[in-house]
């Protein structure tokens, strides 16, 4: 199978001590590089304490076929309760300020964040953009007017 070209992406190194902590794919089957946090010390999060962490990075995507995804990593979620405070970071194609990650402690119990750890993942996602329509009536569908829970339980 081969695989189409890979985008290129430019980035600013912000912070020269992230030189060592570049965002990249862990394996060949990765969907999404590592982002680490840029601490001069350590971070204790405390149960419902959310702050924003510098990556020490901007990227900037430039084609706005493109936009990047900011992600929490499952393990961190599930083990510790660190999620994104705003659960996911969009990061549109023209911005090039640097990233920041939200970190969310939603768990039960302090956490500490130690500097340069990998905190959340850098997806980069396909964009359409849509064009609206104004209709006074919908096309008759399959599921028609339902909402939530209208398909069934199960």
């Amino acid at each position: 199978m081969t695989l189409p070209p890979s985008p290129r992406l430019q980035f600013k190194l912000l912070d020269e001590r992230m030189r060592d902590y570049l965002p990249r794919y862990a394996t060949a089957g990765s969907a999404g590089m590592d982002l680490h946090a840029l601490l001069d010390e350590p971070l204790r999060l405390e149960p419902g304490q959310c702050e924003l962490v510098r990556t020490g990075l901007a990227i900037h995507i430039g084609d706005p076929a493109l936009a990047g995804m900011i992600l929490p990593r499952s393990g961190l979620g599930h083990k510790h309760g660190i999620v994104l405070g705003n659960l996911v970071g969009l990061i549109d194609s023209d911005y090039q300020g640097e990233l920041m990650i939200s970190v969310w402690n939603r768990g039960a119990t302090a956490f500490r964040l130690a500097p340069f750890e990998r905190l959340a993942q850098y997806v980069l996602v396909p964009v359409v953009q849509a064009e609206l329509q104004l209709v006074e009536q919908f096309d008759d569908s399959i599921r028609g007017s339902g909402g939530f829970g209208s398909t069934g339980s199960h």
